[in-house]
């Protein structure tokens, strides 16, 4: 439905590329589950036994006196990364004067800079919370994509494709596109970029009716593989490519034979690993409410509250330019939005879920 390039009139179609933005985390942490089934790390490690900038971490705490740096209570674990507990956050946050920090470093919306080196810029950034005191939306799983470098000893990019990629036949996913299919991309279209926006200033735009071309190549290029990599968003995939993905973690690891995971890893890492205490998660000001969060993706625990048809155990994420994802293996079931429409207010994805679930009448 739609088109790729409206001005242009070119239509959509089924093999159109899309900046999934953050449906980049599930891979990315897939990925990393990977190197757990080889013990190759536990997920109670402090982070800084694999990435030792990380070490020299303290907390910014706002207080009345003014801010003050304070040294952390725990370090952050490899699980924290990946659960949005370490104490990270985004630059379009603002409920932390950290954000403001992030937006200044650039050191996310650079795609000049590799992702060793704005993780090591990143690791010279406070904190915005404790590790483990509340589940916080953040460039954790960016670290974790990191991480998978440091322990593979590859660029983030060559690791995703050799350990996921290329065994599924995702033959058009990457965190760049190839030249003779850069025609292919669909264009953005939407509110300001959340890469360079904070969150207030996208939610005023969108309420005052801003929806316009974007032009996102700067931080989100499709012919910079050289440096551009990341773990929270940067990827480029499309429908068939992203279902057989989500099609392996509904089979339980496996798809047409070949195994990516064990049943019992893709099981761990769709639980909920949040203590009551930090559900619901929310995210700037909006709670989830139904949702526990588990490794990479968000966990339906109670139907009801959650406002949507669905199960228990549904699991999956979505992205900042309306794309969207669910897993429901009681129902044998894979839903998947693709759009791009940077931060909408609408909620077609939804619509979308209520209308899935109606038309299972047998």
């Amino acid at each position: 439905m739609g088109f790729q390039d409206r001005e242009a009139g070119v239509p959509l179609g089924p093999d159109k590329l899309f900046r999934i933005y953050s449906m980049t985390k599930p891979v990315v942490c897939t990925a990393l589950m990977t190197l757990f089934e080889e013990g190759r790390f536990q997920l109670t490690d402090p982070v800084a036994r694999y990435l030792p900038a990380f070490a020299k971490l303290r907390v910014l705490r706002r207080t009345e006196g003014g801010d003050r740096l304070e040294d952390l209570t725990r370090p952050i674990t490899v699980r924290d990364l990946m659960t949005h507990t370490s104490g990270l956050t985004y630059g379009f946050l603002d409920d932390s004067p950290v954000g403001a920090l992030y937006r200044e470093s650039h050191f996310l919306d650079d795609a000049g800079r590799t992702l060793e080196r704005a993780m090591a810029d990143l690791a010279e950034l406070p904190l915005a919370f404790q590790p483990g005191t509340r589940w916080h939306y953040s460039v954790g799983i960016d670290v974790a994509a990191h991480l998978i470098e440091r322990l593979t000893d590859q660029p983030l990019g060559d690791a995703l494709r050799e350990r996921l990629f290329a065994p599924l036949g995702m033959d058009e996913t990457g965190f760049s596109v190839a030249e003779g299919a850069r025609g292919r991309v669909a264009a953005m279209y939407g509110s300001p970029d959340i890469m360079t926006a904070s969150l207030p200033e996208i939610f005023r735009a969108a309420l005052g009716g801003f929806n316009q071309r974007l032009d996102v190549e700067a931080n989100y290029p499709v012919d910079r593989p050289e440096t551009f990599a990341r773990g929270g968003h940067g990827l480029f995939s499309t429908t068939s490519d992203y279902f057989r993905f989500a099609q392996m973690l509904l089979s339980g690891g496996e798809l047409d034979g070949v195994r990516i995971l064990a049943p019992k890893t893709t099981q761990l890492m769709h639980l909920n690993h949040l203590p009551e205490a930090l559900r619901p998660y929310e995210i700037g000001g909006l709670p989830a409410y139904g949702y526990g969060f588990g490794l990479g993706s968000r966990v339906l625990l109670d139907v009801a509250a959650s406002g949507l048809p669905g199960s228990v155990g549904e699991f999956g994420w979505s992205g900042a330019a309306k794309t969207y994802y669910w897993v429901d293996p009681q129902e044998d079931l894979v839903g998947l939005f693709m759009a791009q429409y940077m931060v909408g207010l609408e909620l077609p994805e939804r619509t979308f879920q209520a209308l899935t679930y109606q038309a299972l009448v047998g």
